[in-house]
């Protein structure tokens, strides 16, 4: 069982449909049982304890609780936090550790996948890179694998975007699927 904890981009928001997005395509194409209690608008602090998610409820709860346990915990999270840059800096990098540490020692036999933070444009504010140096740095600290690169998968191509010109389409998605698939078998899945 493979569980997925991310943001809308993870979700699927965009897609026809939720077998279209790509956390799906890759369950499906590898036979994986998908847990994807994935959220729009979640972050490492943005929207969590609340807000989008619901009152009270927390992915990391809901992964760490799961039966049965995941063998398998991919995180794509990180976008959204630009959104609370530079004045949250402190709170996103804690949260970031915290986060991975605990799904480390909650699930210590699990693979630990993380993924370098998506992103939606071309244009990229100075807090992407800075989180996506605090994600990489966290998932060493924890000896998670790491997927670098992802924050670059859909520039160059609006066609792969959806209307919201947010989120990709079902073009974006499977393009998506198709890098983090090529991405899982360097890793040896």
């Amino acid at each position: 069982m493979v569980a997925f904890y991310g943001d809308s981009y993870t979700r699927g928001t965009g897609a026809t449909s939720p077998e279209r997005r790509w956390s799906t395509i890759v369950a499906a194409d590898r036979g994986w049982f998908e847990f994807n209690p994935s959220v729009d608008g979640l972050g490492f602090v943005n929207n969590r304890g609340g807000g989008l998610a619901g009152p009270g409820v927390d992915l990391v709860d809901q992964i760490v609780d799961h039966e049965p346990a995941p063998d398998i915990v991919i995180v794509t999270m990180g976008l959204n936090d630009n959104f609370s840059m530079p004045s949250r800096a402190d709170e996103i990098e804690a949260a970031i550790t915290d986060d991975l540490e605990r799904l480390r020692e909650e699930l210590p036999s699990a693979r630990l996948i993380v993924v370098e933070p998506f992103w939606y444009s071309d244009d990229r504010p100075e807090s992407v890179e800075q989180i996506i140096g605090w994600v990489e740095d966290a998932a060493a600290e924890v000896g998670a694998d790491h997927i670098a690169g992802a924050s670059r998968w859909l520039e160059g191509h609006p066609e792969w975007m959806a209307a919201d010109l947010i989120h990709p389409n079902d073009e974006g998605y499977a393009e998506m699927a198709r890098r983090m698939d090529a991405e899982l078998s360097e890793l040896g899945l």
